[in-house]
């Protein structure tokens, strides 16, 4: 993904952002809401491509320093009058996923909801950086569609190559502490863009600690 002018993915987000409605509604991923007992008031949080702000929003309202950022700049836009309406603050940032720099600064958590539309080399990328961008003990919530979802046809890339799938996960994320990963078909209404029966995988994963704390021990 590149944010230059004239590159038809940016035009094409661009459009769809343009309408009056918010594409994929207001409300946050119903499993980033599910993730609220892990969150702590103060920490920091980087939402990537972040689209209208859905779930950035909702994060500085859990009380948490947002950082967020997407390609579009009319999405971002509409993210800014979203934090508005809801009286939070939230430090946006035009960035496409490429353009990012991901060892600029380090998070506690690491929002990465449906951003699929990056190739598997970009996604490769795009996953490493996120690596890099959790500090240690930090929390990468994640979800995505499977390959099934090409058939449910409620959201999402086209391409089976852009879905997730749990090995992919496993071995991509094997140098975090895996908390959650799980697949599973729900109906998802997040606006028109997510709309309908789905095919779904979770991961919640942890940066290990480089050494244990001192309160903490094993049996």
């Amino acid at each position: 993904m590149s944010s230059h002018a004239g590159d038809p993915e940016l035009d094409r987000w661009n459009g769809r952002f343009a309408a009056e409605d918010y594409v994929f509604g207001t409300a946050p991923n119903a499993f980033l809401a599910a993730q609220a007992p892990l969150l702590t008031p103060g920490a920091r949080a980087l939402c990537i491509a972040d689209g209208e702000g859905r779930n950035s929003v909702w994060l500085a309202r859990q009380g948490l320093q947002v950082t967020a950022f997407d390609f579009s700049p009319v999405g971002m836009e509409k993210a800014r009058r979203l934090a508005e309406r809801f009286g939070v603050n939230v430090d946006y940032r035009l960035s496409s996923m490429d353009d990012w720099r991901w060892d600029a600064e380090q998070f506690d958590v690491v929002a990465a909801i449906f951003v699929q539309f990056a190739s598997p080399p970009q996604r490769q990328r795009m996953f490493d950086g996120m690596k890099q961008a959790l500090g240690t003990g930090g929390l990468l919530i994640l979800q995505g569609y499977r390959p099934e979802q090409i058939e449910y046809a409620t959201g999402g890339p086209k391409r089976r190559e852009n879905m997730y799938a749990e090995a992919m996960l496993r071995d991509s994320f094997a140098d975090l502490d895996i908390l959650h990963l799980a697949s599973h078909d729900n109906a998802v209404d997040e606006g028109p863009g997510h709309s309908g029966m789905s095919a779904l995988i979770d991961l919640v994963a942890r940066r290990r600690w480089r050494s244990a704390p001192a309160s903490w021990c094993t049996a």
